[in-house]
């Protein structure tokens, strides 16, 4: 008999389901988890802790014993491009780490394996003073020092600038500008035998996934890089990932043939290794992300996305024949080659993000830290359902659909559930099918969701991401409407119920289509964007000139920003919001949702308004995380009328009677 069977099932409204998945079970221990690394047998990452303020906290995994390598205060965490990413660096059991609050590289010598020797790092370069900071490093052992891209904010009266410098280990030596004369850098790699340097660079208005140029330059008897030479990228080219193999090749991703493909630089060319429709690269959102790397005998392991689900498998650096590793994870991220073993960040549909083991003589996977420590019932749990769906100009795009579920409760047989429209931030992102209890929240409580890779999302290719190209507020916005109009017809949801929520980029998409189609009854717009020209003329380095390509160069095409901005239009607007947003955000700065909180309390709308201080871009903070699910799912139980009997929080609702 199925749960939906089952005489204990009790009859209720969808949305007023009760749910052991609740936003204090979700945030009590869960962790980020992000930038792998290995070190002989250890095993590094860093997680994210909600319960300790959103700190970085460095771990190591040594016989099977999962350790914190620094206590608080300390914060492995780099603000470079703000997003961040590459923090450190390990090699011999000494940590190479930025600390969040002076952005300063230390050293901390981690090879005794006793913590309380971890407890003084020591500075290997000047702090925050300097105004510098400093990601993606690589150890040159050679000349006894670190190599790694610099954002030099001491000119506080232009943006910063970018560059790859050289730091001595010991701190001795003031650092060595190798490599400058671009707007952005990133991935320095030295070669095994310690004679070459390849690097990436970018130039406005482009971003890495635009594209991107792999120089590669001998190193001189002064440290120096010599007669850099260009291997491979451009404006229309965007490369990912270059990565020495054992013996000295270099390899990396290229998205020339519309496919982030791998490819490895010969005497005299470079030779693709897998073509495909596939995509082996990811957008270089965060510095040290990997794709690939090398098992001992030079054969590469690799992991690559097709039609939303990611797989990892073998290439034959001499037969180049893949041979895919069967594993039940659907999202792989982070790889990092040992010796006879990887790691990686897993997930699944019903499993939540986790740092995996896999034996690479074996195949024996073994999980070595969970995201998320809460348990439930599986038959609680909705399974992603990957859809592709019609949309505008005759095209498809994507999504995934998950089902209202809770194995106590069913609704009655006339009623269709209340539908919550996801849109990804960015928006040169991608939503994942990975066990995510913030989802899960939902479709418990008689929620369906649908998770839109929008056309603009990476996973499908480059001609999938360029349908964003000069239509930002309008591909995306539609493809959420075409999303919701699928499962309308498939009659999957109720039409008068259909709610669309995003954060950053996600929340400027649900803002534009609440303010320019009169389709969504309801909306929540986490940090998200309301007037285009703001984000265009206030905007931190790394994205300031990203309109140019989503909407047009500014202020040339003034116009239509202001033609795609909410804030302009709120005259149109008609539908109950929510806005939350940090008060320290510096990618979307809160007076973006203020102005929206402002013109719809004007105009008299159903709206509320949730800060938090101390939040940057991105809610880090347990009691913020917790706080603002309960309260989203308050309004929506205010602005539907239902009688939900776990919906908590009072929040102040302007003009909803």
């Amino acid at each position: 008999m199925s749960h939906t069977d089952s005489p204990a099932l009790h009859t209720a409204p969808y949305g007023t389901w009760r749910s052991p998945i609740t936003a204090e079970a979700i945030v009590a221990d869960t962790v980020g988890l992000d930038q792998i690394a290995v070190d002989g047998t250890d095993i590094y990452w860093i997680e994210g802790r909600a319960s300790e303020q959103g700190r970085c906290v460095l771990i190591r995994h040594r016989n099977g014993i999962n350790e914190d390598m620094m206590p608080a205060p300390w914060n492995v965490r780099t603000r470079v491009h703000e997003y961040g990413g590459g923090a450190y660096v390990v090699a011999e059991g000494v940590v190479y780490f930025s600390n969040l609050l002076d952005q300063a590289i230390y050293r901390a010598d981690t090879s005794s394996g006793q913590a309380e020797k971890f407890r003084a790092p020591v500075a290997v370069t000047r702090s925050n003073d300097s105004g510098r900071r400093f990601a993606d490093a690589v150890i040159d052992h050679q000349r006894n020092r670190l190599i790694a891209v610099c954002e030099d904010h001491a000119e506080t009266t232009t943006e910063p600038a970018n560059i790859i410098v050289a730091v001595d280990i010991d701190g001795k030596c003031a650092d060595t500008v190798l490599v400058d004369g671009h707007d952005f850098f990133a991935s320095p790699r030295v070669s095994p035998d310690g004679k070459q340097l390849a690097w990436l660079s970018w130039d406005h208005p482009d971003m890495p996934w635009d594209g991107t140029s792999l120089w590669l330059a001998t190193i001189d008897a002064d440290g120096l890089p010599n007669a850099p030479r260009l291997i491979a990228g451009g404006r229309r080219e965007s490369i990912f990932q270059p990565a020495w193999s054992p013996s000295g090749e270099l390899h990396f991703v290229s998205d020339r043939s519309g496919w982030w493909n791998l490819y490895r630089l010969g005497s005299d060319s470079v030779q693709a290794l897998c073509p495909m429709a596939a995509e082996f690269g990811r957008a270089q959102w965060n510095f040290g992300v990997a794709t690939y790397g090398f098992a001992r005998d030079g054969n590469l392991l690799c992991t690559y996305v097709q039609d939303g689900s990611w797989h990892l498998a073998r290439l034959d650096r001499i037969t180049l024949a893949l041979t895919p590793i069967l594993l039940p994870f659907r999202h792989i991220s982070d790889l990092k080659i040992g010796d006879g073993f990887a790691v990686f960040i897993g997930g699944a549909p019903d499993i939540a993000s986790c740092i995996v083991r896999l034996d690479l003589n074996t195949a024996v996977w073994t999980i070595l830290r969970r995201a998320v420590a809460f348990e439930v019932d599986q038959a609680y749990l909705s399974t992603a359902e990957a859809i592709d769906f019609p949309t505008a100009n005759n095209l498809n795009a994507h999504a995934f659909f998950y089902a209202p579920r809770n194995r106590d409760f069913k609704a009655g047989t006339d009623e269709r559930a209340p539908l919550l429209v996801l849109n990804h931030g960015g928006p040169t992102s991608t939503a994942s099918p990975t066990l995510n209890f913030s989802i899960q929240f939902w479709t418990s409580r008689g929620f369906a969701v649908v998770d839109v890779n929008y056309g603009g999302s990476t996973g499908y290719g480059r001609a999938y991401r360029e349908r964003l190209y000069g239509q930002w507020g309008v591909v995306d916005v539609e493809d959420a409407i075409s999303a919701a109009r699928f499962l309308v017809e498939r009659g999957e949801v109720d039409a008068d119920r259909l709610v669309i929520r995003g954060s950053s980029a996600g929340g400027y998409t649900t803002l534009a289509a609440l303010t320019f189609h009169d389709y969504f009854k309801a909306g929540a717009s986490y940090y998200g964007v309301s007037d285009l020209e703001a984000l265009a003329r206030d905007c931190h380095k790394f994205e300031s000139r990203y309109l140019d390509h989503l909407i047009g160069p500014y202020p040339a095409e003034r116009a239509t920003y202001q033609a795609r901005s909410p804030i302009h239009h709120v005259d149109r607007l008609a539908a109950p919001l929510v806005l939350f947003q940090g008060l320290e955000d510096k990618v979307v700065p809160p007076n973006q949702s203020q102005m929206m909180f402002d013109a719809l309390n004007k105009k008299k709308l159903p709206v509320a308004y949730i800060t938090f201080a101390g939040e940057q871009h991105g809610f880090r903070r347990a009691q913020n995380i917790k706080h603002a699910l309960e309260a989203e799912f308050y309004f929506y139980a205010r602005v539907f009328g239902f009688a939900a009997d776990d919906a908590p929080v009072l929040i102040d609702i302007k003009n909803l009677s």
